[in-house]
């Protein structure tokens, strides 16, 4: 069975106001149905069973939308931030006990098309802490933030590009859980950093994908990933 799958879905989505004062990212409507309905779809055609949704920011309302995932196919469970928040990382550790030992990451506000069994497969060949999937983006949809060279991030930093980063983290990682137990990180914590620090110490694989991303994380994102969809409806 494949590895269960994380979706960070916690944010309060302050660059997709007003869309985003009643309702959760997961649940703006990417043509013509909620964006998570997208994600599961796609998740469940790939293959995926287990899914945890890390919510916060209005998360009830995507737990009385999806329920627990029977109309995808899914076993679908949550687990809610809380007060105070945790960062992505910390949202993460906290769900742990309903992920399991490995797991894949996704973010709550793109939409993916490369293969997860393909990206387990690599996850598990290469035998480093974790894995990154990287695009080639060449600072096109967003700047560049990984230096990627013969199946290892050599570097990935969101905070400090550099001329060599031609790659963008593409937004699906598979992570075992021990990365997140670290006894120095704090009760609160981003992932982006756990990741910068496996890079750092060469344990951090990478996966290239050659098909774009699509985001929601803003205004002008969410009219193109509408424009996908719609496009390929037709």
């Amino acid at each position: 069975m494949m590895l269960p799958v994380a979706i960070l879905a916690g944010g309060v989505a302050s660059r997709l106001r007003p869309v985003t004062e009643k309702i959760p990212k997961a649940l703006v409507e990417v043509a013509g149905k909620p964006f998570v309905f997208h994600q599961l779809e796609w998740l469940r055609g790939e293959g995926a069973r287990k899914v945890v949704l890390c919510v916060g920011y209005l998360g009830d309302q995507i737990r009385e939308v999806v329920g627990h995932g029977q109309q995808f196919g899914l076993a679908v469970d949550y687990s809610f931030d809380g007060e105070p928040l945790l960062g992505t990382g910390g949202a993460l550790r906290k769900a742990m006990h309903k992920l399991g030992k490995d797991f894949f990451v996704l973010f709550g506000d793109s939409y993916l098309t490369c293969s997860l069994q393909d990206v387990e497969r690599a996850y598990f060949k290469a035998g480093r802490s974790a894995l990154m999937t990287v695009f080639k983006n060449d600072g096109k949809w967003d700047r560049s933030n990984v230096i990627f060279r013969d199946g290892r991030i050599l570097r990935y930093d969101k905070k400090k590009s550099s001329s060599e980063m031609q790659y963008i983290d593409y937004g699906l990682n598979v992570l075992p859980a021990s990365v997140l137990l670290a006894p120095e990180l704090p009760d609160a914590f981003d992932l982006g950093d756990v990741l910068t620090g496996l890079s750092e110490r060469g344990e951090l694989a990478g996966y290239e994908v050659n098909q774009r991303f699509y985001e929601i994380g803003s205004h002008d994102g969410l009219k193109e990933t509408d424009e996908f969809f719609s496009r390929r409806r037709k």
